[in-house]
């Protein structure tokens, strides 16, 4: 039986990638300042984004984070840093939401100190450098200190998104990356948050970008693992602009092509078994982020979504589509072959939503 509970929701990107002015945004600011195309706001996240979740049946919100917003370098050869306090009462107001509006918020670090699944690349490596792992413990552990009584029924921290397979290299994983090293940093940072806050519940992201379960961290206490809803790919990240990859086959479902490989139901019950594993052996399972493209045709993603949370349901594994407003979500997708309805100023994808309800 999974410990941890079915929750059901989206990730909210306005702090996803750093654009150079933004972390000038105050708490609840309007203010137009940049603003990125997957779906984050101009301002500071919207209120009322948390009462459409709350009111649509939905219990749960991912924070995807870029540490450079409230990370204020000294400049100087000693590396040093600190806080930007305007960012970080941004944080605490997610936080305030999360509560006013019933819904669990995860704090997640996209970009973390030496390593983000994006480019730019971190110029340290997390994995192996000293001052980074120094700095990811320290972070987190502020941010243990600054929310000690919120409930862990309503808060969780992520600690990094989707590290790299062990061995992998490349422009964005960093050098390094073996199990052991993640397993140091990811005990590490644990240890510092629950030296603050021990209850804390923590979400570990599985290995090879969240797919494969982290074994060596099954004992640590208050940890959950967070796998992904991204297979198969052709279905997933079809045209996504940011992806290089020759797309052979049009998606279809059953039958999208997986890196070569033709994949049908049989192949996407597979792909979620470990973590079905994991949880017949009592450790915490949540899908933090899934969901399709916008060039991927909607019937086929709905038909490949249906299938998909009834995998994850069986197993009674909760998820968040990623994300809510943007290419992937159920407002201002831009998908070209839906019938939107108008929401609040919004196009809402009312059979996307109804199929997120009922699952």
């Amino acid at each position: 039986m999974n410990p941890l509970p079915r929750w059901r929701g989206f990730n909210l990107l306005d702090m996803y990638i750093y654009e150079p002015g933004r972390e000038k945004i105050n708490p609840g600011d309007s203010t137009p300042i940049g603003g990125n195309t997957f779906g984050g706001g101009e301002g500071d996240f919207r209120e009322e984004e948390f009462e459409w979740v709350r009111d649509w049946g939905f219990d749960f919100l991912r924070i995807p984070m870029d540490y450079r917003y409230w990370t204020e370098f000294s400049g100087d050869s000693g590396g040093g840093w600190k806080f930007r306090e305007n960012v970080m009462q941004r944080i605490d107001r997610v936080v305030s939401l999360a509560e006013k509006y019933s819904v669990h918020v995860s704090l997640s670090f996209h970009r973390a100190p030496g390593y983000c699944v994006n480019a730019p690349a971190e110029a340290r490596s997390l994995w192996t450098d000293a001052g980074m792992q120094g700095m990811f413990a320290a972070q987190w552990n502020a941010f243990a200190v600054r929310y000690r009584g919120v409930p862990s029924s309503r808060l969780s921290f992520d600690l990094v998104n989707e590290p790299p397979a062990a061995g992998m290299t490349g422009f964005v994983t960093g050098s390094g990356m073996t199990r052991g090293a993640h397993e140091r940093v990811i005990r590490a940072a644990v240890g510092a948050i629950h030296s603050a806050d021990p209850h804390r519940l923590i979400m570990a992201n599985g290995l090879n970008y969240g797919t494969e379960p982290i074994e060596e961290l099954t004992d640590v206490p208050n940890l959950g693992q967070s796998c992904r809803m991204y297979a198969p790919f052709g279905i997933s990240h079809y045209q996504a602009h940011w992806v290089s990859y020759a797309w052979r086959k049009a998606p279809a479902w059953p039958g999208a092509d997986h890196f070569g490989r033709t994949w049908g139901q049989e192949h996407l019950e597979r792909h979620f078994e470990p973590w079905a594993e994991l949880v017949k052996r009592g450790i915490g399972v949540h899908c933090g982020e899934g969901g399709a493209f916008s060039k991927t045709p909607h019937d086929v993603v709905l038909r490949w979504m249906s299938d998909a949370f009834a995998i994850l349901r069986s197993h009674n594994i909760g998820w968040a589509l990623w994300n809510l407003r943007g290419g992937f979500g159920i407002l201002d997708s831009e998908r070209a072959d839906v019938a939107y309805a108008e929401w609040h100023g919004h196009r809402l994808d009312r059979a996307m939503l109804e199929l997120l309800r009922a699952n």
